[in-house]
């Protein structure tokens, strides 16, 4: 692992700025969650506070590049232009974006079909920012795309990259078939296989061992402050 960094998430009941200054004294790597207080760009002023190397996770609850439904399609693109122009003015290396979901059955062909368009177009969009786009497979609900390593191809071949969340991975037991395709930004927590538990590093079923000796950026994803450090802790600690 070449850096290791924590997401702005396991502080994410505090303002922007105070969330920072806490992580700064732990690590030089944060990823944003652009969610709440810590929403970008309202709060990019917090993050030019600090010299800090940043990624920006794009919001997750309000948008869907996978609808086949076209103008929710597009202002789902329209408000990830505004996460990349966020993300490239706070100098951001990477910006997380999610794949998408399908909650109705029958209309899950469609809705690949809008993805895969959705790719192509954030293929075009990233030319016009510094900020790099990684796509994140999700978890284990049904609902989900991009839970097994099939859609890589053709997210490499609009030019974009994919954030390998190892618990996620897990979950759908598709850790393993992950890893050969060398992602170079991660999120880290971890589970026992059963619910996406973003729980600290070491007390589930991931083996650790296997991502560590990646070329890439490590971002500990944990839901609460403490489990953050403990992780940090954890996978520095040499003993994995």
């Amino acid at each position: 692992m070449k850096t290791l960094g924590i997401s702005s998430n396991c502080l994410i009941q505090r303002p922007l700025f105070d969330a920072l200054e806490e992580l700064a004294a732990f690590t030089g790597y944060v990823e944003i969650m652009s969610a709440c207080g810590h929403s970008l760009p309202e709060f990019s002023s917090a993050a030019e506070s600090f010299s800090l190397r940043y990624s920006v996770h794009s919001p997750t609850s309000d948008g869907n590049i996978a609808t086949p439904f076209e103008r929710m399609r597009i202002a789902a693109l329209e408000a990830l232009a505004e996460s990349a122009e966020s993300a490239d003015s706070i100098g951001a290396e990477t910006l997380v974006i999610h794949p998408g979901f399908c909650l109705e059955p029958e209309w899950f062909s469609a809705s690949e079909k809008a993805l895969d368009k959705s790719i192509e177009d954030l293929g075009r969009m990233q030319e016009e920012y510094a900020v790099r786009f990684v796509l994140e497979n999700l978890g284990s609900w049904d609902c989900c795309h991009f839970r097994y390593p099939g859609l890589i191809q053709k997210i490499r071949e609009a030019g974009l990259e994919f954030c390998l969340d190892v618990g996620h991975a897990n979950l759908n037991a598709a850790l393993l078939d992950f890893l050969p395709y060398k992602p170079k930004h991660l999120h880290l927590h971890d589970n026992h296989g059963v619910w996406d538990e973003h729980a600290a590093c070491g007390l589930g079923a991931i083996d650790f061992s296997l991502v560590m000796p990646l070329d890439a950026v490590g971002i500990i994803e944990c839901m609460e402050f403490d489990a953050a450090l403990a992780s940090l802790s954890y996978l520095q600690s040499g003993d994995i």
